[in-house]
Order: C-alpha cells, then sequence, then structure tokens
C-alpha cells in the first residue's frame, strides 16, 4: 500500500548525474510535496556531474531516423528512444528552459542535424602552418572562395555548415531541424537541476552508498560512508531512487546494467562554427598518420571512423569517439582513466575534415562510462523493483541527458502518486528484468 503523500516521507535519491538531480527537482516541484513533511537526500559518491552527465554530448532530438555509426555503444539505437519516453522529455527541457533561463544558464537552443559523409585529409597535409593545434596560437580566420563555397553547395551541404574542407566533404544529409533537435551543455544542466532542486529544499550528501536496509521487503534505511570524513551514517528511509547509472550494480548487484567507456574532447575553433549536431562517417587515405607515429593508429587506415561533432554555444565544439571496454568501471568518477590517445585519435579524425578545428585550442580530454541494459528488452528501466519503497532509474545508454527530465518527472509520480501518469512506460519497467 503507498503511503499518503500527506504522511512523513523520507526520499532518497542515489546517484547525482543528470537522472538523479532532476529526480530530486521534480520530487521538489510536484503538488503535493511539503518541504515540513517530505525530506529528500541525494547521494552522490564523488561530485554532482562527475560522470557522464558532465561529459556527455548533450543532444536532444525528436527524430528517429538510424546512422551507421557505432559511437558510444548506441549501435543502430540512433532515433532518440525509447519512444515512450522521448517526447515526453523533449517538451519538459524546452519548458525547463523557458521557466529557468536555460538558454543563458545551461545553453540551451534549438539546431540543426545531420549525417555528414566525408574523407579525411593525411594528417601531415593537414597540420596547420603555425604547428600545434593545442597551443592556442594557430588560427585559420581566411574567408572561403567563391570556388570553396561552390563545392560545399554541390554536395548538399547548407550554407551556414561552412567549418569543413571543401575538397573533404562528400554528402549531407538532414536528420533533425530546430524543430525536433535542441541541446544542452549537460555539465551547466546537471548542475543547474541540482542546484534548483536545493533551493526547494532538496539535500546533497557526498558520500557512498553502502547499503539499503530491507525488512519484510520494505526499505527502511540507507547507509553510506561520508567522503570527506571517511565516516559511516544511516538515514531513515520510505522510498529509495537507484539513478547511479552505470554504477547501479553497486548498490543493486542483480541489475542487468553494464558500463561502457567513451571518450571525448571540447576544442575552441579558430572562429566561430554555426549550430549543428553531426554524426559523421570519414573515410581515412591509406597514408593517414603522422610520421613516427605509434602502431595504435595504423588498423584505421583507409577505413572509416565515425566521431560524432557537436557545435556548441560561447564558440565550443564538442567531439566523441567509440566506446571501449577495455578497463573496468571504477569505483567512483572520480577515478575514470582517459586514455590520451583515443583523444588524440577523435582529434586527428575531425581535424582531418576540418581546418576550424584543426587549428582550434583543445580544451579538454575526457572520459566517462555509459550504463547499458543487458537485457532482450533494452532499456532504461524506469519504476518499481518488486521491493516496497524501492524505484529503480538506470541503464539511459548514450540518452541520458535528453531523457532525464521525464525519467524525473515519472519517478516522481511513482513516489506521490503510486504509479507513472505522465507516459505509459510499462514497457520500462524494471520488474520484468530484475
Amino acid at each position: 500500500m503507498t503511503l499518503s503523500p500527506v504522511e512523513p516521507r523520507e526520499i532518497v535519491v542515489i546517484g547525482g548525474g543528470i537522472i538523479g538531480c532532476t529526480t530530486a527537482y521534480y520530487l521538489t516541484r510536484h503538488p503535493v510535496y511539503d518541504p515540513t513533511k517530505h525530506k529528500i537526500t541525494l547521494i552522490e559518491a564523488s561530485k554532482v556531474a562527475g560522470g557522464a552527465s558532465g561529459k556527455a554530448g548533450g543532444l536532444l532530438a525528436l527524430w528517429g531516423k538510424v546512422v551507421s555509426s557505432q559511437v558510444l555503444g548506441c549501435t543502430d539505437q540512433f532515433p532518440a528512444y525509447p519512444s515512450n519516453l522521448v517526447p515526453l522529455s523533449y517538451r519538459l527541457h524546452a519548458e525547463l528552459a523557458k521557466e529557468h533561463d536555460g538558454e543563458e544558464k545551461w545553453g540551451y537552443r534549438r539546431i540543426h542535424c545531420g549525417q555528414l559523409e566525408a574523407k579525411g585529409r593525411p594528417l601531415t597535409q593537414a597540420v596547420g602552418k603555425k604547428g600545434s593545434k593545442e597551443n592556442g596560437e594557430s588560427l585559420s580566420l581566411q574567408k572561403r572562395s567563391k570556388q570553396a563555397i561552390g563545392t560545399l553547395r554541390a554536395a548538399g551541404i547548407p550554407q551556414d555548415l561552412d567549418w569543413f574542407s571543401p575538397e573533404s566533404v562528400k554528402d549531407y544529409s538532414e536528420m533533425g531541424d530546430p524543430n525536433t533537435t535542441a541541446q544542452v551543455h549537460p555539465y551547466q544542466f546537471t548542475t543547474s537541476m541540482a542546484k534548483l532542486a536545493e533551493d526547494k529544499g532538496a539535500k546533497i550528501i557526498i558520500g557512498s552508498v553502502t547499503n539499503i536496509e530491507k525488512v519484510d521487503n520494505v526499505v527502511k534505511s540507507v547507509t553510506y560512508k561520508d567522503k570527506e570524513t571517511g565516516k559511516t551514517h544511516t538515514i531513515p528511509a520510505t522510498d529509495v531512487i537507484i539513478s547511479a547509472g552505470p554504477w547501479t550494480k553497486s548498490v543493486y548487484p542483480t541489475a542487468p546494467i553494464s558500463a561502457m567507456r567513451a571518450h571525448s574532447v571540447t576544442i575552441r575553433p579558430s572562429r566561430p562554427v554555426s549550430a549543428y549536431a553531426l554524426f559523421t562517417e570519414i573515410t581515412l587515405p591509406s597514408d593517414f598518420g603522422r610520421p613516427n607515429e605509434k602502431a595504435r593508429s595504423k588498423p584505421s587506415r583507409g577505413k572509416q571512423v565515425t566521431p560524432e561533432i557537436y557545435a556548441r554555444p560561447n564558440n565550443e565544439v564538442y567531439a566523441c569517439g567509440e566506446g571501449d571496454t577495455l578497463v573496468e568501471l571504477p569505483h567512483t568518477s572520480d577515478e575514470v582513466v582517459t586514455d590520451d590517445s583515443r583523444c588524440q585519435d577523435i582529434i586527428d579524425y575531425v581535424s582531418s575534415i576540418s581546418d576550424e578545428m584543426r587549428d582550434g585550442e583543445v580544451t579538454a580530454r575526457q572520459a566517462c562510462y555509459l550504463p547499458n541494459v543487458q537485457a532482450a528488452s533494452g532499456g532504461p528501466l524506469i519504476g518499481e523493483t518488486g521491493v516496497k519503497g524501492l524505484l529503480m532509474a538506470a541503464g539511459h545508454t548514450c540518452w541520458g541527458i535528453q531523457n532525464g527530465p521525464g525519467t524525473g518527472k515519472l519517478i516522481s509520480e511513482f513516489v506521490f502518486d503510486g504509479k507513472a501518469k505522465s507516459a505509459n512506460i510499462g514497457s520500462l519497467d524494471p520488474r520484468k528484468v530484475l
């Protein structure tokens, strides 16, 4: 039997990524939420947005076209999914941005999205005249010639998508326009949701959950180890939401969620670029590579690579590469290991087709882990677990930022209304796979 909303509630959210933070936000915005009766505590092991929620691309989409890419472990799942959650969450993103000035606070904006086919240039040819692309001094500010512009138009490239080498671009196809595609800066959005939840009474604790106590199949308490003091504390709980992303198994061992490492970089291009998110297919030339390069790059020569490239506000470009499972998931996001060679590969790939990125300044090399649901039904998993008071919201793969608001709102309904009301998500019921 569900507790009455007017009764005191001790609600604990485990995980300070986008799912946990939007859950805390919507719990504090639910119509029956009363801070004098309802206590909301979010427990995060390292720092808010310390994992993928701070290092993702931030693409929001309604479109549903499959593209041939294996970036970030989302092969054949590039239509924004699941279809029963995407429309709700996309709409909520727009509402949040309007209510809280998201355009200014977390870079919300409508954009174009397309698939770009290109042929990379050898790195010896693509190297800028002034050398290193990370020293901030090598700038490419020359206007495109009429011939170059004509070459881009012949390939079907939109007029404002002019930050790619004309001799490299082969084809462009639109996947989404500003009516169906938008973006946010993931770190700014996630931390903003956390702050807005705190403003309405939610409490954030930095510590690692070590136990969820259950008595007679009913949640009773949560125990955690404080990161700063190392002391162990136990707090009562009437409702616990597990939103720990790839770390879900650490608090719920039978959850069928695995982790995939993903690398990305951010670049300050040599000049401002237009608002596009691009799924690329770059064919590397047989002589791609640098003199005396390490053997690691040789297998990629003559083959296709598929980095994603997202232009962001404030003159920043985000680019990410394919996922890997070479390094196991560490204990916390603080301990994630970044493979610099994989980041350099991404930089080399995008530099081979764009002078603006080649001559720009690399501002971040980073890695994170994405949660994948290992079940035929796929994911994410959102809803009840079979233990009274214990809910799960995890396994969002590369669409966590997109589906964060919708997930948070639905979890707030499970807690205060006893069921999901804003969308029919029966297919995402965790009990089907737990």
